[in-house]
């Protein structure tokens, strides 16, 4: 039978923590038999999980026979890792032990140095002290999982689930996944990725900024046919002072915010009102409805009518 040990560190995220234990418990074999044996291993007696504290049957020396251990989110990914639990999945990498991490676990993982090189993803918000904190990871985060064979990382909360459907066809093959799925109430496979969830705001500028008034007049301007000599004009500058005060104050270029800017609110109208996607497409500026479809399941990673289905 496969091991699964799910390491639970001080302040761990109670969700992140029950997702692989209730999906791999539930999974069964076509003939009736569980696929996995589930054990929560921890570094000390009393583990704090916020609301509660728990207790975990299993030391660290839980992690050294596992098949696959699993490293859940904390409520402070930035706090250090202990050196035992450090050396402990260091180890068990060395063994060959298949590593995932859910959500903000990504961020102990990663200070095991086991990512450095790899592409990882995490929770979009985290995604940015992420990169900042392990510069060597190469940090995804459009994506609900990566898969690097050996170490695994899912984006948020339900993307745990997402992850461990997909170490379960690993596994056993879609089958025993599929019906694994249905016990949890979940899709074997969901549209898109963790984008269509990320709340694209626009890219802050300094209140009082040279800015200011520009991105106002942006945003009450969408609809229209825009250039970048169009803006420039508007600023009063030239098209190379505008990319550089956009680069300098927002971290992006100007038609690039505009285009977030236009996605933004077209996943507003498409939350909040019935009108077509054509209409809407026109409504934020954009061209074609071709054109609008494109940009916008090359933003958010789904069409418009199936972000209009999960979020309408």
């Amino acid at each position: 039978m496969h091991t699964v040990a799910v390491l639970a560190l001080d302040q761990v995220i109670p969700f992140d923590l029950s997702t692989p234990i209730e999906v791999f418990s539930r999974t069964r074999l076509p003939d009736g038999r569980p696929g996995y044996q589930v054990r929560v291993c921890a570094e000390r007696d009393e583990v704090d999980a916020g609301a509660f504290a728990l207790r975990a049957p299993w030391g660290l020396e839980g992690l050294r026979d596992a098949d696959t251990i699993i490293v859940p989110g904390v409520t402070d990914p930035t706090v250090s890792l202990s050196t035992d639990v450090r050396d402990a999945l260091r180890s068990a990498a060395t063994d060959g032990t298949r590593i995932a991490s859910i959500c903000v676990g990504t961020f102990p993982l990663a200070a095991t140095g086991l990512l450095d090189g790899l592409r990882v993803t995490t929770h979009w918000r985290a995604a940015g002290m992420l990169s900042a904190l392990h510069p060597d990871v190469d940090v995804d985060p459009d994506v609900l999982y990566v898969d690097n064979g050996q170490f695994l990382t899912s984006a948020g909360a339900a993307a745990g689930m997402d992850l461990c459907l997909h170490m379960i066809r690993r596994d056993y093959g879609s089958a025993v996944a599929a019906h694994a799925a249905r016990l949890s109430v979940m899709p074997l496979e969901r549209d898109g990725g963790q984008a269509q969830f990320i709340v694209h705001d626009h890219a802050p500028a300094p209140k009082g900024s040279e800015l200011e008034a520009l991105l106002t007049w942006l945003r009450e301007n969408l609809a229209r046919d825009l250039t970048l000599a169009d803006i420039a004009a508007q600023s009063g500058t030239s098209t190379r002072t505008l990319i550089r005060r956009f680069r300098d104050q927002t971290g992006t270029t100007p038609l690039q915010w505009l285009h977030r800017a236009r996605i933004r609110q077209a996943q507003h109208l498409l939350e909040t009102t019935k009108h077509s996607v054509e209409r809407i497409g026109g409504q934020v500026g954009f061209g074609s409805s071709t054109t609008f479809r494109d940009r916008f399941k090359r933003t958010t990673g789904v069409s418009p009518q199936a972000y209009r289905r999960t979020f309408s």
